[in-house]
């Protein structure tokens, strides 16, 4: 792979798996008889104390990683496919090499718009622990 292709998709990466975790998502309540008396302080206070729950209880929001694994994968796929397409044309290596980068340079462009948004254990961890709590969670922001 040519080194300014790697370099790119190197910092592409990065750039993905670090402002993955500089947006965060938050559930949105309705305004329920609960929400309303608790008040709007209580409530973010709750939804903050059920966010820490599932951390501690193993449901992480998981998004850099998944932002890794699906680059990864979508590499691969690209560089079989570039692999095969050079093979045709008699220039395999760089074909599959110009493949894997692409390929996982969307991946991760994808991830990144994709970002925002929480694993799905977690939301259904968070969001039930503010159902107990006498919430309605509405979705996610």
């Amino acid at each position: 792979m040519p080194r300014t292709t790697v370099s790119a998709l190197a910092l592409i990466t990065h750039f993905a798996v670090i402002t993955s975790g500089c947006t965060s998502s938050r559930p949105a309540l309705y305004p329920n008889h609960h929400y309303q008396a608790a008040g709007k302080v209580a409530a973010e206070r709750d939804i903050e104390e059920c966010m820490h729950l599932a951390e501690q209880y193993g449901a992480s929001e998981g998004r850099s990683s998944r932002a890794a694994s699906n680059a990864a994968g979508a590499a691969a796929v690209g560089g079989a496919a570039g692999a095969a397409a050079g093979a045709v044309r008699g220039d395999m290596g760089q074909t599959a090499a110009a493949g894997a980068a692409a390929a996982g340079a969307a991946s991760v462009t994808r991830s990144l718009i994709k970002s925002g948004e929480p694993d799905s254990v977690y939301k259904s961890f968070v969001n039930k622990c503010l159902r107990d709590k006498g919430y309605e969670p509405l979705g996610w922001k």
